[in-house]
């Protein structure tokens, strides 16, 4: 098998330490945590902000200051977050992309209905401009799908040069408003894929651990962490995003071997920021 990509995403903008003191709130927790990931073997971070009050931010400072104490420790592929405020506005959703210019951010390819309570909107006309964006500034995007819908619209931007091909996509399944996170879903939305794409896929809550085997058994890569999946197994808290790494570390090595941040780079086709 190929080399495995993990990605950790270590804080989100949901989660709260109410539901697991381990969440990392602030910078530093989470340069810290992002580090610990790392030397468990995390190739990618996926970064989320936290305001003064541990709600979702988009607030560039935030971006910039961690970003700067996780370059200063480690080579982690950072993939920084362009929806961690529903009530952001475009442009602070990309300001952060052009001041940092990480290797990867997320490229949310569709509107839909968010824990059926409200909408989460990304509108053609600011998939457009995110997407020449990001081509400006050297960042590739991770096109995060939640149902086929979004695929497909992805599918359409690479073919209008907004996104550059080959393609990477993270398929986000158990969002209430999104596609059910089952292994029938996983390879209807894999056989859709461009034949030159790569892809990661992740299970939210109890459909993690199901959805991480099947995307390994079907060659793709994984996504794992307290964004997603607050629990290590029914009825017990993960101690830190670095165990739920260790554990994904094992379960590959089984099977394969694990990707380091410089062979996600080369698997991606990124260039390195570090």
């Amino acid at each position: 098998m190929a080399k495995t990509i993990i990605t950790v995403a270590p804080t989100g903008a949901w989660p709260s330490k109410k539901d697991n003191p381990a969440i990392p709130l602030t910078p530093r927790e989470i340069a810290d945590d992002v580090y610990e990931c790392w030397q468990a073997g995390a190739a990618v971070a996926h970064l989320h902000m936290r305001d003064a009050e541990g709600r979702g931010s988009m607030d560039k400072g935030r971006f910039i200051e961690t970003v700067g104490l996780i370059r200063e420790r480690c080579d982690i592929v950072l993939n920084l977050t362009t929806s961690g405020d529903l009530n952001a506005t475009d442009e602070t959703r990309m300001a952060h992309l052009v001041a940092i210019k990480p290797e990867l951010a997320s490229y949310d390819a569709g509107t839909m209905n968010w824990m059926h309570k409200t909408l989460f909107v990304n509108h053609p006309e600011f998939l457009e401009k995110l997407g020449r964006t990001m081509i400006e500034n050297g960042v590739k995007p991770e096109i995060e799908v939640f149902d086929s819908g979004m695929l497909y619209n992805a599918i359409y931007y690479i073919k209008q040069g907004v996104i550059k091909a080959p393609a990477h996509f993270q398929f986000v399944l158990g969002a209430p408003g999104g596609m059910a996170a089952t292994v029938d879903n996983l390879v209807f939305l894999k056989n859709l894929l461009p034949a030159e794409a790569t892809w990661s896929a992740l299970g939210i809550g109890a459909s993690h651990l199901p959805i991480l085997y099947a995307a390994l058994a079907m060659g793709g890569h994984v996504r794992v962490g307290l964004e997603d999946n607050v629990f290590y197994s029914k009825g017990r808290l993960a101690k830190s995003n670095a165990e739920l790494v260790s554990r994904t570390v094992r379960i590959i090595q089984e099977i394969g071997e694990v990707a380091t941040p410089a062979d996600a780079r080369a698997i991606l086709k990124v260039p390195a920021r570090v």
